[in-house]
């Protein structure tokens, strides 16, 4: 039970890692669906 609730925190602290880096590197949606190309009414 132990070693099932670490593996269950690790995969949120990594999930959570992974949303920050990817945020950071500009591979959110918003940067990636906006643009010059792009246009907002």
């Amino acid at each position: 039970m132990k070693a099932m609730l670490t593996g269950f925190a690790l995969i949120a602290a990594i999930a959570v890692g992974a949303d920050f880096a990817l945020e950071r590197a500009g591979f959110s949606a918003q940067d990636q669906n906006s643009g010059a190309a792009v246009r907002l009414n």
